[in-house]
C-alpha cells in the first residue's frame, strides 16, 4: 500500500511536540550527562540506588499534589499530614501498644481523614484550596507536636521494614515508589475519578453541566492526596526509624515543584504521572548531584529555585504556543 505526501509528513515525528511534551525527560537526562562528566562517582549503581531512595518521599507526596493541581486545586498540607500520620502511627505503637501492623493502618486513616477534611472545607465549605490546605498544614504541624510533646518516636518492625533492602541491593522505599507511580498512572487514564479531575481542572463549570458531582469527586481528590501523604510520612519514618515532630517541614513545596516540572499545569486539566515522576528524579539527581560536587545546602536551594521558575516559564510559555 502506497502512502501520500501528506500522510507521511503526518506520520513523521514532530521534533518541536516531542521536546515539548517530554521537556523535563530531556532535562532529566542532560542533568545526569552534565553530572556524570562532572561526578566521577554519581553514575555508580549504589549513588544510582540513593537517588531513586531519596526520591522516594517526595514522589510519593507529589503523586497525591498531581491529582489536586489536575483537578485545578492546591494542596500545602501534604508534608505536615505526613509527619503528622508517621508521628500517630509511632505513637499508637510506643504510647498506645497497639500492634505494628494496627499502627501502621492508623497512620494511613490518619492521612484519609486529614485529607477528607481539606477535601470538606474546599467542596462543602467552598473556601479557596489555597485557604484551606493551608489551615490545614498548621492544624497538622500543631497535632504532630502535641502528640509527640515535642520529642521523636521509635517505630514498629512494620514501619521501619519500609525503610530496608531486599537482599543487597533492592531498596524498599524505591519499590513502594515504583507501585505508587503505577497505581497514579491507573487512576489518571484508566478510572472515572481520573476522567473527572481532568474535567474539573479544565472547567468546572462545564464539567458540573456534564453531570459530574464536583464536590464529591474534590473530596475523592483531597482524600486521595491525604493516603499518598501518609504513604509518604510512613516510608519517611521508616527511613530514619523514627517519627520527628519536624519531620518533611517543607516537602510540599518539593511536591508542587516536582508536578510543574514534569509539565502540569496549576491552573489545572493537565498532568500526567510519568511527568511528575520525572520531576521528582529531576530534584533528587539535582540535590544528590550538588552534594557531589559539594555545593552548600545555601546555593543548592538557590539553584532549585532557579529550576522550578524554569520550569514554571517553560510551561507558560507552552500553553501560549498551543
Amino acid at each position: 500500500m502506497t502512502t501520500t505526501v501528506a500522510e507521511r509528513g503526518r506520520n513523521r515525528p514532530d521534533l518541536g511536540k516531542l521536546l515539548s511534551d517530554n521537556g523535563a525527560l530531556g532535562g532529566l537526562v542532560v542533568l545526569v550527562v552534565a553530572l556524570s562528566i562532572m561526578a566521577p562517582t554519581f553514575l555508580t549503581p549504589q549513588n544510582l540506588l540513593n537517588v531513586g531512595v531519596q526520591a522516594a518521599v517526595v514522589a510519593v507526596l507529589a503523586f497525591g499534589q498531581t491529582f489536586v493541581i489536575v483537578s485545578g486545586g492546591i494542596d500545602l498540607s501534604v508534608g505536615s499530614v505526613a509527619a503528622l500520620s508517621g508521628m500517630v502511627a509511632a505513637w499508637s505503637f510506643t504510647e498506645a501498644g497497639l500492634p505494628g501492623w494496627l499502627a501502621l493502618v492508623a497512620g494511613l486513616v490518619t492521612g484519609l481523614a486529614a485529607g477528607l477534611v481539606n477535601g470538606v472545607m474546599v467542596s462543602y465549605g467552598r473556601l479557596p484550596a489555597f485557604i484551606a490546605t493551608l489551615a490545614m498544614l498548621s492544624v497538622a504541624r500543631g497535632l504532630t507536636l502535641v502528640v509527640s510533646d515535642g520529642t521523636p518516636k521509635s517505630t514498629p518492625e512494620e514501619i521501619t521494614a519500609l525503610g530496608s533492602t531486599i537482599g543487597d541491593y533492592l531498596p524498599v522505599p524505591l519499590l513502594v515508589m515504583l507501585l505508587v507511580f503505577g497505581l497514579t498512572g491507573i487512576i489518571l487514564t484508566r478510572t472515572y475519578a481520573g476522567r473527572t479531575m481532568y474535567a474539573i481542572g479544565g472547567n468546572a463549570d462545564a464539567a458540573r453541566l456534564s453531570g459530574i458531582n464536583v464536590r464529591r469527586s474534590t473530596l475523592v481528590v483531597y482524600g486521595l492526596a491525604g493516603v499518598f501523604a501518609a504513604v509518604a510520612g510512613l516510608l519517611l519514618a521508616g527511613r530514619l526509624a523514627s517519627a520527628g515532630p519536624q519531620a518533611a517541614v517543607g516537602y510540599e513545596l518539593d511536591a508542587i515543584a516536582a508536578v510543574v516540572i514534569g509539565g502540569a499545569s496549576l491552573s489545572g486539566g493537565v498532568g500526567r504521572a510519568t511527568g511528575t515522576f520525572v520531576g521528582a528524579l529531576v530534584l533528587a539527581v539535582l540535590r544528590n548531584g550538588l552534594n557531589q560536587l559539594q555545593v552548600t545546602p545555601f546555593w543548592q536551594q538557590v539553584v532549585i529555585g532557579v529550576v522550578i521558575a524554569l520550569a514554571v516559564l517553560f510551561d507558560t510559555l507552552r500553553r501560549r504556543t498551543k
